[in-house]
């Protein structure tokens, strides 16, 4: 069988080849402490299934519009609005099957086969897969570390920019880093846009998945809204990754390309499901600072363990369920120069599992440092503890 041409351009989300490796291992009977996969291992909110169970049983089983339900778009525009400091209305939201779709109707809607995107690298790998299968060129743009952070390369990204650039993805709270960027990156990042006039996708799936302070967007800045598609899920605050359940929000003229993209990909997002995302944003949110105070004691937990382990450097994000440690030193430390060779190395001989660096993009020209990302949305401190301690002494045993 001859498969079409862009099937070979389509990537994947390597976090899921490592989850099954580590599967495999389990089944052999061996422990694992799964730090791979950004899945939460926390019930959704009571009050959420309840809500979603009255409306099936009230026969919301059918079709609902294209761009969902009333009520949810209404009460999400409300939200964002709160939380950005912005004037979006129900016209401007459009539910999606989960996060990833906004991923590719943005990209469907606004960038031709030819056109150059920026996106993240170390970064969320559907971005390059999405932009490849559709015919865009690859951009890719970095971060470097600061003293308690990492830092944007915004001289490496204006840089990069040509007269074919047409889109900027920009992960803030990022994925696999826990990078945050301060106001004077942000506005930064609106003055190259605008200089520019590039489109952005400005994906804010960690946005309330934070232990301190608030969280800014760059579509509130002066002269983005216009030019800003956020992608929007409940997935991470709510306990709800298996619900596939999030939204575009953009602006109207974008907004309907988007809806009209959801009639020929999926007819409608599941009809249920959107009123149990409407109790999440209406209802009871003592459960949602529960789940940020289990994540923010397994962070804590996990920081103060790595930073403890000899050749291991990891800073403590405010913000997301990752951990992006370096580990140069210790591959060092241990003969190891291939980031395969240490993470099957350590699986199989303490059975921590972990993504690497190249699970987040290909290695860019020049980078000298080695990083490897641990997520704690799926294992409990005692886990925790347990697996890093025994990670630790078998790196200084």
């Amino acid at each position: 069988m001859k498969k079409a041409d862009r099937i070979s351009r389509l990537g994947t989300e390597t976090a899921f080849l490592v989850s099954q490796e580590a599967g495999l291992w389990a089944e052999k009977g061996n422990k694992v402490y799964p730090f791979h996969l950004g899945d939460i291992d926390l019930s959704t909110p009571q009050n959420i299934i309840d809500a979603t169970e009255k409306a099936i049983k009230e026969g919301k089983t059918g079709y609902c519009p294209n761009a969902g339900i009333p009520q949810l778009r209404k009460a999400l525009a409300e939200d964002i609005n709160k939380s950005h400091g912005m004037d979006y209305s129900a016209k401007n939201v459009v539910i999606q099957p989960g996060g990833k779709p906004v991923i590719q109707k943005f990209i469907l809607a606004l960038m031709n086969p030819g056109d150059e995107v920026l996106y993240p690298n170390p970064g969320y790998p559907i971005y390059e897969s999405q932009i490849e299968f559709n015919g865009g060129v690859c951009v890719p743009y970095s971060y470097k570390e600061g003293e308690n952070g990492f830092l944007l390369d915004l001289e490496g990204l204006e840089n990069s920019i040509t007269d074919k650039t047409r889109i900027l993805i920009f992960n803030d709270f990022q994925n696999p880093m826990a990078a945050e960027a301060s106001q004077e990156e942000l506005e930064k990042i609106a003055e190259i846009a605008k200089k520019h006039d590039l489109y952005v996708l400005c994906d804010e799936a960690y946005f309330e998945v934070r232990y301190s302070g608030r969280s800014k967007s760059l579509a509130a800045i002066d002269g983005m809204k216009e030019r800003s598609v956020i992608l929007y899920t409940f997935a991470k605050k709510f306990a709800m990754t298996g619900w596939r359940l999030g939204a575009a929000i953009a602006p109207e003229e974008i907004a309907a390309v988007i809806a009209k993209l959801n009639t020929n990909d999926e007819s409608c997002s599941n009809h249920f499901t959107q009123y149990g995302a409407l109790e999440a944003l209406t209802g009871d949110q003592s459960a949602p600072k529960k789940i940020l105070g289990i994540l923010k004691e397994r962070r804590d937990t996990a920081v103060e363990i790595l930073n403890s382990i000899e050749g291991i450097k990891c800073f403590k994000p405010e913000t997301t369920f990752y951990l992006f440690a370096n580990v140069g030193k210790l591959m060092a430390n241990m003969g190891i120069t291939e980031y395969d060779e240490l993470r099957k190395k350590i699986l199989h001989e303490t059975g921590v599992s972990f993504c690497t660096r190249l699970h987040f993009g290909k290695a860019l020209p020049g980078e000298k440092e080695k990083y490897i990302r641990f997520a704690y949305s799926g294992i409990s401190v005692e886990e925790i503890k347990e697996g890093l301690t025994v990670l630790k002494n078998f790196i200084e045993g």
